[in-house]
Order: structure tokens, then sequence, then C-alpha cells
């Protein structure tokens, strides 16, 4: 059974000086402006970097979730940044990293196993797959 999760973006002028928004079917974006500004010079609005960042470490969390799970965990705070690298490359532009920082309080989780067990999560997560890009994880098992 396929999911289809649909977005959208409008954008008017040229790069510099124009301006677009993004929408998503639930609404939860609606018209956010994003624009040459936000992406490359800090001003105001989203880029695709950090909305790729957010469903990330959004995938990874939930990733992680379910294979803490199946191994008969139960995370009490799963706490996941992810870092998204946007490199000038062959004269244009590419995605050539991302890290993700994890720090986690699990109840009964040794060190060794919340390695192998968030490293499973970095692997299977859907948002990861897609990336083809170097993806980096940072991991802190909180006592």
């Amino acid at each position: 059974m396929a999911i289809i999760k649909k977005a959208s973006a409008h954008w008017e002028g040229d790069l510099k000086t124009g301006i677009g928004s993004i929408s998503t079917e639930t609404g939860v974006l609606r018209e956010a402006p994003y624009g040459f500004k936000a992406r490359f010079e800090g001003g105001r609005g989203t880029n695709p970097e950090e909305l790729i960042g957010a469903a990330h470490a959004g995938c990874f969390s939930m990733a992680f979730s379910m294979i803490l799970g199946d191994a008969g965990l139960k995370a009490e705070r799963i706490d996941t940044n992810a870092e998204v690298t946007l490199d000038q490359v062959d004269g244009g532009f590419a995605i050539t990293a991302v890290k993700l920082i994890l720090k986690a309080k699990i109840p009964g989780a040794s060190q060794q196993q919340f390695e192998e067990l968030s490293k499973k999560a970095k692997e299977g997560c859907p948002v990861s797959k897609v990336l083809n890009a170097e993806i980096t994880l940072e991991a802190t098992l909180e006592s």
C-alpha cells in the first residue's frame, strides 16, 4: 500500500529578489515564505535545507521509537537535531551531508544497545534512504 503525501511551492521573480511560498496538504505549512535571503543570508522565512532537516529529524525519531519498541524498550525522551550541509560544488550547490544529533533517555538501555539500535534507525528511516548524502549520527544516551 503506497502512501502519498503532497506539498507544493510557488515562486515569483528572479533568484535573488524573488519570493516563494511552501505549503503542505495538511495545512501545517500554508504559504510559508522562502527565498534567497532566507536560504543564503539568514533572512526571514524557511528554506529547503531546514525543511529537509526537520523531516529527517522527525522521521529518524519515529523510526528509533519503533526499533526501541521492537527491542522491548521505551524511550522516556528522544530529541533529534539535524544539521544539513549545503556546499558549492562544480559551479552549483548540493546537499553534501546531514548530521543527526540524538540525545535520548531510555530506561534499561545499555550503551551498546543504544548505539546498535540508533544506527539501525538511521539506516532504516525512509528519509535517510532517499537522501543521497553522507548521513552521520552523533548519539548520546542520557541517564
